[in-house]
């Protein structure tokens, strides 16, 4: 008999349980569809004065200003520029961290739009004009939403959320530090210690209403490299005399691409090699004596990453020397590759699904893109996903790729952006409390 009453009780428990969680999910989708105008003007506001960065002064201002008004602890200048805000629930639980980036790029915006950017700024001591063309002012907009619907029910969190706004994703000025990896080392996945990160990227290849993901290798790893041709200065009449670091480049750069194509595995995985810049010489009849050259290695595999550096040298050095030169190479790691955990990917496509409809979340193709994202997977689980923003109709051909002067997104993807965010952090929670518990018994 007692095991009968028992049985009733856990199951009028769980049903409350159940019950209980639909009717806050409902509060989370009614919450978000009214905060969508909202969103927007935040949105347009971060678009129409975009910040480049380590010089986000008045977005992470507006952003400060924000969290304080929800009653979030918040922590400024964290990183140069960052801002990270603390929700604590009023039940135990897991610290959830969501991010958002916060920079612009040195673009000049060429969309035919009210509240298009004509903003200025200095790049690496260069003017330049500002323009928000990869989508952060969204990212923005979406979690600053994110972190009303939060904290509008702070009584029914189990646990922690800490937001992060992050500036300088696109890169720090020259000299300078930046990015996730500076946030990172002041300490922004501790005190309290977060336990799994979940961010995303607006795409405007993707249409609105639809989310991409990728468990493992979503995103590339990023190496800069520069590599020093040193030759025989001579006149360009008699090429003879000299030996031509231009020429020698040349063949350089196409012995670069074989590294590609015939020394990595590319039905494993994808890698590309891309020279960038090339300088060298003042006039159009000496050959100069040097020349420098700088790119850009994609990788997603670490040990292709290895493979492509050591080959690299080796290609760039005996070439030079082949041609009577030589080749200096130097190669500097900027990210490690946005790497979503399986197992956590797998916990919470359920989310996704639920949230976006089956039907709208699909498995994505690795990107060779790079994301800063990945410094925070290097220390905690996370998953990085993509968030529709092209317009209903448009083909991927149709749209303007990120970092671009067209680059244009459609805002109607803003609410399924809160309503994601928000369940992947209640699930999460959830998920957490209940396997603690589970442990516990």
């Amino acid at each position: 008999m007692k095991k009968i009453v028992l049985s009733v009780a856990l199951l009028s428990c769980t049903w409350l349980a159940s019950a209980q969680n639909v009717a806050l999910k409902t509060k989370v989708s009614q919450k978000a569809e009214s905060l969508e105008s909202k969103v927007v003007t935040w949105r347009r506001d971060f678009h129409q004065n975009p910040e480049l960065g380590n010089r986000e002064f008045k977005t992470a201002e507006k952003i400060a200003t924000h969290l304080r008004s929800l009653g979030i602890e918040v922590q400024t200048g964290v990183a140069k520029t960052g801002v990270v805000g603390i929700l604590k629930g009023s039940k135990p639980g897991p610290v959830v961290a969501l991010r958002a980036d916060m920079d612009a790029l040195p673009v000049k915006e060429r969309v035919n739009i009210p509240f298009a950017s004509k903003a200025t700024g200095e790049y690496n001591g260069q003017p330049v004009s500002v323009m928000h063309a990869c989508g952060h002012d969204s990212h923005v907009a979406i979690l600053m939403g994110t972190a009303e619907i939060l904290a509008s029910i702070k009584n029914d969190l189990k646990g922690t959320v800490k937001f992060i706004f992050q500036p300088a994703e696109e890169g720090a000025p020259e000299g300078e530090e930046g990015g996730a990896a500076l946030m990172v080392k002041e300490g922004v996945l501790e005190n309290p210690k977060v336990d799994a990160i979940f961010g995303l990227h607006i795409s405007a290849q993707a249409e609105v209403g639809k989310i991409r993901y990728r468990p493992k290798g979503t995103m590339a790893a990023s190496d800069w490299f520069k590599i020093k041709v040193k030759g025989k200065q001579a006149h360009g009449a008699s090429p003879w005399q000299g030996i031509d670091p231009i020429v020698t480049a040349s063949q350089i750069v196409m012995g670069l691409q074989t590294i590609v194509s015939r020394n990595s595995p590319l039905n494993e995985s994808a890698a590309v090699i891309t020279v960038g810049q090339i300088n060298a010489g003042v006039r159009s009849n000496i050959i100069p004596e040097e020349l420098n050259m700088n790119g850009t290695i994609r990788t997603l595999d670490t040990q292709v990453q290895d493979m492509i550096h050591e080959r690299m040298k080796v290609v760039a050095t005996n070439i030079a020397e082949s041609a009577g030169a030589t080749a200096e190479i130097s190669i500097t790691k900027m990210c490690p590759v946005t790497y979503n955990d399986p197992s956590l990917t797998e916990k919470m496509l359920p989310t996704l699904e639920s949230v976006a409809g089956k039907n709208n979340v699909a498995l994505t193709a690795a990107a060779t893109g790079a994301e800063d994202f990945s410094f925070y997977q290097e220390k905690v689980p996370g998953l990085f996903f993509f968030l529709g923003g092209a317009p209903k109709g448009k083909k991927e051909s149709e749209t303007a790729s990120h970092h671009t002067p067209d680059f244009y997104i459609d805002e109607g993807g803003f609410v399924l952006g809160m309503k994601v965010m928000t369940n992947l952090t209640l699930d999460y929670m959830e998920m957490s409390t209940a396997k603690a518990n589970n442990t516990g018994k």
